[in-house]
């Protein structure tokens, strides 16, 4: 497995005071840094804004067939909720103080197809340590006709992304049912699986038995119980995951492609001449900070400069932290970039797609 090495070659104190800062407004508060009700509460929501359609889908008498759409359309929505709101903040521990209940909510990646170690390996390991690095970070990796980054070849069809992008991102949450076996198969024969402690033939198994079970689930029971045309409910099983990976891919696009933010490479022998804290200053962005409500069913991903700082501390606490780490990268004179809202962050990304095709 390949690493990289951070150097602070100015020996500053950016970082040490920085999480001296933000420490303090818990310790002063009496607070802790993990989740709390509001975020048990939301997961409540987000979990039934998910499963209650897919009952009714069940349950429902012959009425319209058409019916199945927009309850599959808030299906999407609470996958997305689950995954952005949820699973995120259990993967990363920031949920509970109690590893149990970190467990449970993280198993709520199952249920919306995918797997969590692979998010493990490819979220937590990968992108949050080698954040916008070129052969490192997963998520700017070439996928199909998309070039996220600048250090990857340019290709013809790449002077339209900006164009089709919005086509291929709800394609995400449903290709992922699949391609993370494929990926967790890479991990296995990189080493990468043993390497996390875990053994890759029970990770294969397991990977291919939930999926398998997901798509009985949601798929077969549909089929068997349910009073809509199969086409239907297949059309209506794409939908929701068009949704969730449109919603989803926007999302998490805005924070690191877009015009702000820089793309590093390492040296030669691997040295990332710049202490990792405030690589992640300068290879992330926020937007929309001043909107409580888009924050809350995004799960606080427009805090993103504050969740790769801190992705132990849960997100409920990011608008909170946020002008703490702003004040104090502004006395360091480090970058904190941010687009003021969703509109401009969508803007920055589509402009920054448009240069990365020419």
């Amino acid at each position: 497995m390949k690493t990289l090495k951070f150097v602070n070659n100015d020996k500053g104190q950016f970082t040490a005071t920085l999480r001296k800062n933000v420490n303090n407004y818990f310790r002063e508060n009496g607070i802790s840094t993990k989740g709390n009700w509001k975020l048990f509460f939301k997961s409540i929501v987000m979990i039934s804004v998910y499963f209650i359609p897919f009952i009714l889908i069940l349950i429902l008498p012959p009425v319209s067939g058409w019916l199945i759409f927009p309850l599959s359309i808030i299906m999407g929505v609470g996958m997305a909720g689950i995954g952005m709101g949820v699973m995120h903040d259990a993967v990363h521990g920031s949920f509970s103080k109690k590893g149990w209940v970190n467990k449970l909510f993280s198993a709520s990646m199952y249920i919306i197809g995918g797997n969590t170690f692979s998010w493990k390996v490819q979220h937590n390991l990968m992108h949050h340590t080698y954040t916008n690095i070129d052969g490192f970070d997963g998520d700017i990796e070439p996928k199909g006709s998309m070039r996220f980054s600048k250090n990857r070849p340019l290709k013809k069809i790449h002077r339209f992304q900006h164009i089709y992008a919005f086509l291929l991102y709800p394609l995400m949450s449903f290709s992922k049912i699949f391609s993370e076996i494929g990926q967790l198969r890479r991990f296995n024969k990189a080493g990468i699986t043993e390497h996390m402690g875990a053994k890759p033939n029970i990770e294969f198994i397991k990977i291919i038995l939930f999926k398998a079970t997901y798509l009985a689930i949601f798929v077969g029971l549909a089929l068997v119980f349910s009073n809509f045309s199969w086409w239907l409910i297949l059309l209506g099983f794409l939908t929701m995951h068009f949704v969730a990976g449109l919603f989803m891919s926007t999302v998490f696009q805005m924070a690191h492609v877009v015009e702000e933010v820089e793309q590093p490479l390492p040296t030669e022998e691997g040295i990332m001449e710049c202490e990792w804290t405030i690589h992640e200053m300068k290879t992330t962005a926020n937007f929309s900070r001043k909107s409580k409500i888009f924050a809350y069913i995004i799960g606080g991903l427009n805090y993103q400069i504050e969740h790769h700082l801190f992705p132990n501390i849960s997100h409920v606490h990011y608008r909170a932290i946020s002008p703490i780490v702003e004040q104090t990268a502004k006395e360091f004179g480090v970058p904190y970039h941010e687009n003021r809202t969703f509109i401009s962050a969508l803007g920055s990304h589509v402009r920054m797609l448009k240069a990365l095709g020419r």
